[in-house]
């Protein structure tokens, strides 16, 4: 289990010389400020037959695996210093609100990685229902636990003064990060028990104790991940969330650390389907997810404990 953990410390200086998008390096983990007051958690529906939070028509195969959702969205700059606690980023909402307010989704690049190389999951998800805010982190540097900070404050941003606000339900929050933005992805649910949900990608992290995340968790992972390898990083963690009310693992075949970085089909219609499920209790979108997907061309492995069962 551990021996691609050598592997990725002894070629990992190397790595972030020639990828420096997506390389990854054991960083200081830093103390963290304590973050704003959490809300209280809501309670998770049961695989509602018609969910006050649906978003959209109903879903089909080509609609969750299209490049854009039902949903015209904008782009709005957030420069830095409009808010405390993070850097700066970008946030793209759906236009049309006659349907109510959406679910909102923070997320977070890697180690060495711009917020550039996570920009295509802004408008993939906005576009299917949700606010999202894409993030560039304080420093390329910046540990899991800074970044899960970070990923906090951003939702608190885009609930309390972003020009978005309007458009979303504060009760509906979710997390989303690569590498070690999949670690504060952890991280900010290990912290703030009322979200919704969480989706770390190749998640890297060197805290293994994620028995207190209570957020439904889907960790993806890679099985050609030479940086967070998915057998003693994703798959371990995967394995610690004994806490959370549902939970999930893919495990992308033929695939490696920076897939991630550019769209794709498997990856955005996953993550959407988990959170249209879990951040709109939207049980449209269980087919997705139960039962489970079977070994493909593009997944090498799935396991979870699929919604509701």
């Amino acid at each position: 289990m551990y021996r691609h953990l050598t592997h990725a410390l002894r070629v990992l200086p190397a790595t972030v010389a020639l990828a420096a998008g997506a390389a990854l390096a054991p960083a200081a983990q830093a103390a963290a400020p304590a973050g704003p007051a959490a809300l209280p958690a809501r309670p998770l529906a049961a695989a509602p037959a018609d969910s006050p939070y649906e978003r959209g028509p109903a879903p089909t195969e080509a609609s969750i695996t299209a490049e854009r959702g039902p949903f015209a969205i904008e782009k709005i700059d957030v420069p830095a210093g409009s808010g405390t606690g993070f850097n700066r980023g970008t946030i793209y909402a759906p236009t049309d609100t006659s349907q109510g307010t959406f679910g909102a989704i923070a997320v977070s690049p890697g180690f060495m990685s711009p917020q550039s190389v996570i920009d295509w999951y802004g408008p993939r998800l906005a576009s299917q229902g949700f606010v999202v805010m894409t993030l560039e982190t304080k420093s390329l540097l910046d540990a899991p636990a800074a970044r899960g900070d970070q990923l906090l404050a951003a939702l608190d941003y885009m609930t309390g003064k972003s020009k978005a606000k309007d458009r979303i339900d504060a009760s509906r929050l979710a997390v989303m990060g690569h590498s070690m933005g999949g670690g504060g992805t952890l991280e900010a649910a290990n912290k703030r028990a009322s979200l919704q949900a969480a989706v770390p990608l190749a998640p890297w992290d060197t805290n293994y104790d994620w028995k207190n995340v209570q957020a439904p968790t889907m960790i993806m992972g890679a099985d050609n991940d030479t940086i967070a390898p998915a057998d003693s990083m994703a798959e371990r963690y995967y394995g610690t969330l004994t806490a959370v009310p549902e939970k999930a693992y893919l495990e992308l075949r033929n695939a490696g650390h920076t897939t991630f970085n550019a769209p794709n089909t498997t990856i955005a219609k996953y993550a959407i389907a988990w959170m249209k499920r879990f951040v709109d209790d939207d049980a449209r979108y269980e087919q997705f997810l139960c039962p489970e997907p079977s070994p493909s061309t593009t997944i090498a492995q799935y396991e979870g404990t699929c919604p509701t069962g």
